[in-house]
C-alpha cells in the first residue's frame, strides 16, 4: 500500500471558493485526469513541480497557499 504523502493541499476549498469548480474541470484546465485531482485533494499522490505551479496558477494563488509541506523540527 502506498505510504501517504507529508504534502498537504487546501484545492477542495480553493475549488468551493473558484464558483464550486469540479476536479473535473480542474483537471482539464491543468491536462491531468480527473483521478489525479482526486488523489491529490486526499494526499495519496503528490504532483510534479509543473502540476502543482499549474494548479495554483488556475486560481491564482502562489503555490504555497495552494500546497504545504511541512518543515522539519
Amino acid at each position: 500500500m502506498a505510504k501517504p504523502t507529508a504534502i498537504t493541499n487546501d484545492l477542495r476549498r480553493l475549488r468551493f471558493e473558484a464558483d464550486e469548480m469540479t476536479q473535473a474541470e480542474l483537471a482539464k484546465r491543468v491536462g491531468v485526469t480527473r483521478q489525479t485531482i482526486l488523489a491529490i485533494e486526499q494526499g495519496k499522490y503528490s504532483p510534479s513541480l509543473e502540476v502543482a505551479f499549474k494548479i495554483a496558477q488556475v486560481f491564482g494563488v502562489p503555490l504555497e497557499q495552494a500546497f504545504q509541506y511541512p518543515g522539519e523540527g
